[in-house]
């Protein structure tokens, strides 16, 4: 079917206009039509071929939210006319024990990304939401609640899952003091989260100009991190650190603010290390980079660090 969209030609080109053909819905998909799709950084360094080869036309999009106008037949979940998300996965081996656990964005096979990837259905390459269409196994299709206004709740299929995910998995609740480091699309986030979970929520910014917008994001404080003043103040404040900034920086261990002997927090080129590298204890999507502080002497804090491109 003829699928309409935005979609790079070439590295170094801008979005055009393109028309593919979306491949038919098998038994148990489900097609929707697009309403909206978010933009991600991630959606910019792919295009621009930043993380590896890319195979142009690349129609970029992984923060979709939809209206279901077709399922298959062994679909039991969804029907036409219901409200649908997909992020950034379509598809995985489903059998090996990571997809079986529930980590398809770690499969030991392949993990089948919603554009620039090869589907396994028929061996084209996969298109993301600057589509008028999309199609999905129902397993990677989310329902999107009524209450939730359609064009706003998209980015929660990336940068929303990629902060959720962390403070879920370590727990963080009423009487954790939670520093987010980093105030763009995935630091707003977690402050709303941390704060709705019922934590003591501080931000950890360069940025002065900041700090009231932190503050109506519902941030208890603000800490510039360029301040010796505000940096010694916080020393041994926090149980649970989540990192947004996609940048090196001073090897964190060197400051009093963390309560920990030992941390590392790995830079964006050493993304494909941790995906693989169970010492770390997360993966290059939202489950928890990073997450690892060796327990020495006295209470360790926790550290998160979230590379903005991907959602689990």
């Amino acid at each position: 079917m003829k699928a309409k969209s935005y979609a790079v030609p070439a590295a170094d080109k801008p979005l055009e206009y393109y028309e593919f053909d979306r491949r038919e819905p098998t038994s148990k998909d489900v097609e929707l039509e697009v309403y909206y799709c978010g933009i991600c950084h991630s959606d910019i360094h792919t295009a621009r071929g930043d993380w590896g080869e890319v195979t142009y036309p690349c129609v970029p999009g992984h923060e979709i939210v939809g209206v279901v106008t077709r399922v298959g037949e062994a679909v039991t979940e969804f029907k036409p006319g219901d409200r649908v998300g997909v992020g950034c996965m379509v598809n995985s081996c489903g059998e090996c024990s990571a997809c079986k656990q529930g980590y398809e964005n770690s499969c030991f096979k392949e993990t089948v990304w919603t554009y620039s990837s090869t589907d396994p259905i028929d061996g084209t390459g996969t298109k993301g939401g600057y589509s008028t269409i999309m199609v999905a196994p129902e397993h990677f299709v989310l329902h999107l609640p009524e209450s939730l206004d359609m064009a706003s709740a998209a980015p929660l299929l990336c940068a929303g899952i990629t902060t959720y995910s962390p403070l879920r998995n370590w727990k963080v609740t009423k009487g954790s003091t939670v520093g987010i480091i980093g105030l763009g699309g995935l630091g707003h986030m977690g402050v709303k989260y941390a704060k709705a979970f019922g934590a003591e929520v501080w931000v950890i910014t360069s940025s002065p100009d900041k700090a009231e917008a932190a503050k109506s994001y519902g941030a208890d404080g603000v800490i510039i991190s360029s301040s010796e003043k505000d940096m010694e103040s916080a020393a041994h404040r926090f149980d649970f650190l989540l990192d947004t900034i996609p940048k090196t920086y001073r090897h964190i261990s060197n400051s009093s603010i963390y309560t920990v002997r030992f941390v590392w927090l790995v830079p964006l080129s050493l993304c494909p290390v941790i995906i693989r590298w169970s010492l770390l204890m997360g993966s290059a999507l939202s489950r928890d980079l990073a997450l690892v502080a060796l327990k020495r002497r006295r209470k360790c804090c926790r550290i998160a660090l979230s590379i903005p491109f991907c959602q689990r």
